[in-house]
This record gives structure tokens, sequence and C-alpha cells, in this order.
């Protein structure tokens, strides 16, 4: 007779109940600020660059096409799509949605020497045939502008909508949630908790308030529990999870993958390494 009462947990990286990630957009002078702000408290963020626009500085002080390469050329950080004129992408042809994502990753893998797999859409724009259109192009994550005010990981990643805009009234409390709260407290709901800020940094010279994002990260950062990664690393992550080979009476797991994956079950921390089995205590 099957046993359905065990319950088990994705653990991020290293079995931490706890993500944080920063997405970043346009590719603008105030990036070399910021950059420096998230190399000080060791968090990862993903720059969202388009290919198409570099004009003289222009509007929100855009950077320059050398002046960004020297920016992101050899930062730790991760390099993601925008497309490459900005576009609405809901507004053009089935042509030039192509036009725009293949144009903006062959600039950039070429230009930077790097595989270019995520995706912000610009002005958060999308649907169901440009999703597809995506998954065809070999976009792994695309993410919206729509805050959804919690810690969930998403269901689709082409789909992914942040936590919150780091303008939102709720980013210290949602901070502060994320901190003082755990998954393993809970009794039912244990999943892990994603935390997800995106912005402008333009918008921190605009309203002269860079003390926004060191509040935060004085918040969040340095934390054992917690995870600080780009987009892709996560997705990645998650993506390799949701890979692994259940067996029929759920007291086996089979990781297919090439990574170390975690999970907790029953309360209990497991380690998969790839291509291992585990058997899992009764």
């Amino acid at each position: 007779m099957l046993d359905m009462q065990h319950e088990t947990f994705l653990r991020f990286d290293g079995g931490r109940t706890k993500a944080f990630t920063l997405s970043y957009d346009d590719g603008v002078t105030a990036d070399k600020r910021l950059l420096k702000i998230l190399d000080s408290y060791g968090v990862k963020c993903t720059f969202n660059l388009n290919s198409g626009v570099f004009p003289d500085r222009g509007l929100h002080n855009r950077l320059g096409e050398q002046e960004s390469f020297n920016t992101f050329a050899d930062c730790q950080h991760e390099l993601a799509l925008h497309g490459h004129r900005h576009l609405y992408l809901t507004k053009v042809s089935a042509v030039q949605v192509a036009q725009e994502i293949v144009a903006n990753r062959e600039y950039l893998e070429q230009r930077y020497n790097r595989l270019v797999c995520g995706m912000a859409y610009a002005y958060g724009a999308t649907d169901d045939s440009i999703c597809d259109m995506l998954r065809s192009l070999g976009v792994t994550y695309a993410r919206t502008t729509q805050s959804t005010g919690s810690f969930d990981i998403p269901a689709d990643f082409l789909r992914w909508n942040p936590t919150c805009h780091h303008t939102d009234k709720q980013l210290m409390e949602l901070a502060r949630r994320f901190t003082d709260t755990s998954p393993t407290d809970e009794r039912k709901a244990r999943e892990s908790y994603l935390f997800y800020v995106w912005g402008h940094s333009y918008e921190f010279d605009d309203n002269n308030n860079w003390h926004v994002i060191t509040d935060l990260l004085d918040a969040v950062a340095g934390r054992s529990d917690v995870w600080y990664a780009t987009n892709g690393e996560i997705c990645n992550y998650v993506t390799a999870f949701r890979r692994l080979q259940w067996g029929v009476a759920d007291q086996l797991v089979y990781n297919p993958t090439c990574r170390t994956l975690w999970v907790e079950r029953d309360k209990k921390l497991y380690r998969i390494d790839p291509n291992a089995t585990v058997h899992f205590d009764i």
C-alpha cells in the first residue's frame, strides 16, 4: 500500500530555505554605481541590456556602446536580454518579435562572450504567442513587471512575476518578513522563499534616493540562510529540481542532472548529488 503522507520541499543551493535576486534594466550610467554597491554587499543581480539603443547618453543617461562594454564585460553578474530596440513586443509582428530577440541575443553573446538565455520584457509586455516564440529561440526565463508581493517561486519562468519594484511602499516590510520568518516555521506552507526586486538604477539618481538600495541590502545581505543568486542561476536550479525522478512509492528519488540539489522531506534535509539515487528515511 502506497504511503502518500510525506511532504517534500525544494531547498536552494546548499540546503538554504531562501533566495534573493535583483534585476535592473536598460544599461545606464547609474549602473556603474549600482555595481559597486552590489559587490560591496556580496549580492547578485541580472542586468537586462538592449543592443540597438546606444545614443550619446540620451534618455535616462544610457551608456554608449563602448562604455557599456567596459562596464559589464568583467562583472560577476548576469547579462540578459531586454530587446534589440526596447520595443513593446505585443505591438509588433511575430517577425519583429523574433528579430528583437535574435539580434539582441546574438549581439550580447558575441560582444561579451557569454551565453545569454534570460530576459526582461520591455515594458513588461508579453502574451502566449511571445512566450512560445521565446521558448523556441532558447530563452529560458523572462521577467514581467507585475508584482506579486509574495516570495513564491514561479510556475512558468517565461512569465516570471517579481516580488516588487524597489519603489514599492511595502519594500522594507517585505524585507522584514523575508529575514524574520522562515518556511521551516510553518506547519504546512513550507515552500522556500524567493525575494525578487527589480528596477532601473537611473531612478536612484532621478529621485536622489540611493539609500533605498543600501537600506534594502543592509536588511537582507550577509545571511547564512539566503542564497544570493542571479535570475539565471535560480531558474537553472529550480528547473533542475523539477527534473528529479521519483519512485512510485515516494521513497526513492533520482537526480538526472549535472548539479547537486537539495530537498527537505519530513523536516529532514537531503543532498542529492548528480546521477545519484537517494533513499528517504521511512
